[in-house]
């Protein structure tokens, strides 16, 4: 069965008296939230992923005690939000290039030599896609999605908004994946 899951109000998470700290969670939950998972979705790709890493945030910042202060609450919780996401999406790259255990006597089926050609075959098939883009959409496309710098940091390098950052990543991969499905497509 394919279950959502579900967002959960802070208030719920902790069986303790609400404080004062607790109380501003609330509020910023009630009204960031949505915003907030949109965000985490945006950079995650996955609305599960997001709702989860918006629950992390809030348990983080409740687990602060009410001592701690937070001069922008918004502020913060995003920016926690975003260093959770890269911490996520580190670890899903961790996973996905950690060795398959050859439990199964088909490791040998697609040899070593013949993935790395198949690896220079595709980054080839890159740069020529980017190659065909504007200057801008293909820098900006590299210093995101190659080496993964956040979209403020590239705007800020680009003398660029974060908005047209964005859109000149997305023309490039919209891009990528068209080239990449015509070439798929040819016998």
């Amino acid at each position: 069965m394919n279950a959502v899951p579900r967002t959960m109000d802070p208030t719920e998470a902790t069986g303790a008296p609400r404080g004062r700290r607790a109380d501003q969670v609330v509020a910023l939950f009630r009204e960031h939230n949505a915003a907030l998972v949109a965000f985490l979705r945006a950079r995650l790709n996955s609305l599960a992923d997001a709702q989860e890493v918006a629950q992390e945030v809030y348990l983080k910042l409740l687990s602060l005690d009410d001592a701690t202060k937070i001069d922008s609450p918004r502020a913060f919780l995003f920016r926690a939000a975003a260093n959770m996401a890269v911490d996520r999406l580190r670890m899903r790259n961790v996973r996905a290039a950690a060795p398959v255990d050859p439990d199964h006597d088909d490791w040998h089926v697609t040899p070593i030599p013949e993935q790395h050609a198949a690896a220079l075959q595709q980054w080839r098939g890159i740069r020529e896609a980017l190659d065909e883009l504007p200057p801008k959409t293909s820098r900006a496309f590299v210093m995101h999605v190659i080496d993964g710098r956040d979209f403020a940091a590239v705007a800020k390098e680009m003398n660029l908004s974060e908005r047209m950052v964005r859109y000149h990543v997305g023309h490039a991969l919209a891009h990528c994946r068209d080239r990449r499905d015509r070439a798929e497509t040819l016998p």
